[in-house]
């Protein structure tokens, strides 16, 4: 029997791909197109997954936006978009929204359906991507992030945060290629 398997694209999205955005990737210009090709030629399940911010930051969040305050938009806000090269290919994909860093949660677990492993991309490595990957890893579901498909807040964090994983084999497996 063949293994099921879903890719997850983790918030590749206007916020994060903008290179005048304060939380843009200087790695996305790079990254995207190489995310759109694993969305079209991936052969199973494919899920998207967008951050929002709260409408009501509580606890550490009320801190944390008062640091980064240009994000506190609605959800409709085009800064949550996805990224124009991407979003024509997440069109009929399950999209999962969530005010956390880490994306692994029921809505998740239900999108992606029974499989036994999933593929991550994404943005940003050291951040959701990150905290995605290890939630998962500790359901027990294979979980492989495909490191030209990541991009980091800096080269050297995504370098950081795919050393991390690394040190999870064989839970995750970064793939270089």
């Amino acid at each position: 029997m063949s293994e099921t398997s879903a890719l997850i694209v983790i918030d590749v999205q206007q916020v994060f791909t903008d290179p005048h955005s304060p939380w843009g990737s200087p790695m996305a210009q790079t990254v995207v197109p190489r995310i759109a090709g694993r969305i079209s030629s991936y052969d199973g399940t494919v899920v998207a997954t967008r951050y929002l911010a709260p409408p009501d930051p509580k606890g550490a969040w009320q801190e944390y936006f008062e640091r980064w305050p240009f994000a506190l938009q609605p959800p409709d806000s085009a800064i949550y978009a996805f990224d124009p090269l991407v979003a024509p290919l997440l069109d009929q994909a399950p999209v999962v929204d969530a005010p956390t860093f880490g994306k692994w949660d029921t809505a998740l677990r239900t999108a992606i359906g029974p499989v036994q492993s999933v593929d991550l991309v994404g943005i940003a490595t050291d951040c959701c991507v990150l905290s995605t990957a290890l939630a998962i890893a500790d359901t027990g579901i294979r979980t492989r992030v495909w490191a030209p498909g990541c991009a980091g807040s800096s080269p050297e964090e995504h370098r950081n945060a795919l050393g991390i994983m690394r040190l999870y084999e064989p839970l995750i497996e970064v793939l270089d290629d």
